[in-house]
């Protein structure tokens, strides 16, 4: 591919030196000529490589034609032509952003060839090092948003423990579809969700983020049970960007005296519950289908007796469907680790598991001795 070159000079006899130079380049470049600043502003262009740029010029005066160069063509290479009483300026003009200085009496052939190939290798590297810049810079931003979307439970009792872990399957990324959220009532109700947006990326992280932030203000408003659920189904129906995309969620109310929790398993794996030693999902799950499916659905209330003493997980199907030791673990293999390990602790569980192969999110609820 040839070069394409602008050489910006004003005076014939240097001009014809450097293109005769040029010339005898293994592959010379195709060169433009500029007299002057006002014809160099014309010519600058995406296409031009690689600029060759003397500092005296008629109509600019410093640094003002290598900056302007740098302004217009800025993924164009800068090579600055100077006279031996101009050396000061070319440092300058190198510090101003131009990727090499040469002496036009100093000039050959072989050393103008090196000097372009040195200076476009330069500016491509100076280039590769502000995008790694941008990309930094856009990933912390991305981050600290990511970061303020994420709940913050809203609980004044100090009657529960209150544990959550989020663990998002893409790489690199903060959130996912899967979404969970707390919030205690003004009537000393706790009102738990999780839920999980089928699909992966940064579409369905948004939407997750929409039901959450919706269901929060629902509760907050007192809508619970079906008329919570229907409003978060028209939700989901006007903001996700395909009409097979559905989310299942589980929606616990665990009554002011925290012996009872009333439970809506929405196409949602079964929670997990620890009653007085006894560990078990809670049964007749779910109560109906997913959310996005069906239009004008009901969903069956699970009552649930808590007692005294008690600890309820609720999770997305990442955590049942990790691998450990080579398998799937399910539901049932769920039951089991808890049951030898003689309580629910998210940390076991997690570093238990070998892979996990979806998002996960999971609120696990203690009542404190």
């Amino acid at each position: 591919m040839t070069l394409t070159l602008l050489l910006i000079e004003d005076d014939d006899g240097d001009a014809f030196i450097v293109q005769d130079l040029l010339e005898q380049a293994e592959a010379p470049p195709k060169v433009t000529r500029a007299r002057n600043l006002a014809e160099a502003r014309a010519k600058l262009n995406a296409d031009i490589q690689i600029v060759l740029c003397d500092l005296s010029m008629p109509d600019a005066s410093g640094l003002e034609a290598p900056e302007l160069v740098v302004e217009l063509a800025p993924q164009a290479a800068v090579l600055v032509l100077t006279g031996n009483r101009d050396v000061r300026a070319g440092v300058a003009a190198v510090q101003a952003g131009a990727q090499d200085y040469l002496v036009k009496q100093d000039i050959t052939a072989p050393l103008l060839a090196r000097s372009i190939r040195y200076a476009m290798e330069r500016k491509r590297a100076d280039l590769a090092h502000h995008r790694l810049i941008e990309a930094d810079l856009l990933a912390q931003e991305n981050s600290r948003l990511e970061h303020g979307l994420l709940p913050v439970a809203l609980l004044r009792t100090q009657a529960l423990e209150h544990t959550t872990r989020y663990l998002p399957g893409r790489q690199q990324t903060l959130l996912a579809g899967d979404f969970f959220d707390t919030v205690e009532a003004p009537d000393g109700s706790i009102h738990v969700v999780v839920g999980d947006v089928c699909g992966h990326g940064p579409d369905e992280a948004a939407l997750g983020v929409a039901m959450r932030i919706a269901w929060r203000t629902l509760v907050l408003a007192g809508h619970t049970g079906d008329d919570l659920l229907r409003t978060l189904d028209a939700l989901l129906r006007v903001e996700r960007k395909a009409p097979e995309i559905f989310t299942t969620l589980c929606i616990a109310t665990i009554t002011p005296d925290l012996q009872r929790a009333l439970m809506r398993v929405v196409g949602h794996p079964p929670p997990l519950i620890v009653r007085d030693g006894v560990v078990e999902t809670v049964p007749d799950a779910p109560s109906g289908p997913p959310l996005g499916i069906f239009p004008d659905e009901e969903w069956r209330t699970i009552e649930v007796q808590l007692g005294q003493d008690w600890s309820m997980l609720l999770y997305t199907d990442g955590l049942i469907e990790a691998t450990v030791d080579g398998h799937e673990l399910g539901a049932d293999g769920l039951v089991e680790l808890v049951r030898e390990h003689g309580s629910i602790d998210l940390d076991h569980l997690i570093g238990h598991v070998d892979s996990f192969t979806d998002d996960l999110a999971a609120v696990l609820i203690r009542r404190r001795p």
